[in-house]
């Protein structure tokens, strides 16, 4: 009706909430994908379903989990892990977005592993009622 082109709305599930009906979220998420919404699994890898809500139906977008990027390059695990969930969303054709992302270092470790996509406080810390200020410097 006011011309907002739907490819540009994401709706996201959040992982970190337990889906009591499991079913009728999948109807609500393929009717959304068929209408041209993109879909996204939020906070990805810190919640009840994981790799079974990915299985179930493949987004556009993953969001891991600030648990996962926090001091990655640091931590081999992560990294492993991580690794798998890239390789993984990969093989769905979907998008992976690091969260959380505070230090250069996991920036640079993240960037090495293919993720082109961050959100976090390195960029810009969230401010009420206005829009934030990035911070360019780190890009």
């Amino acid at each position: 009706k006011v011309n907002f082109a739907p490819e540009n709305i994401i709706f996201e599930l959040t992982e970190s909430e337990k889906i009591t009906q499991p079913e009728h979220a999948l109807r609500i998420i393929k009717d959304y994908q068929q209408r041209g919404f993109l879909t996204a699994i939020d906070d990805f890898g810190a919640g009840y379903a994981g790799l079974n809500l990915l299985a179930d139906f493949q987004p556009d977008i993953v969001k891991l989990d600030m648990a996962l990027t926090r001091d990655i390059d640091r931590d081999a695990v992560r990294r492993a892990i991580v690794s798998g969930i890239i390789g993984t969303c990969r093989a769905l054709n979907c998008t992976v977005i690091a969260e959380g992302v505070e230090r250069l270092g996991e920036l640079d470790t993240l960037r090495e592993m293919g993720i082109h996509l961050f959100q976090g406080y390195l960029f810009a810390r969230p401010g009420l009622e206005c829009l934030p200020e990035p911070d360019l410097t780190c890009v």
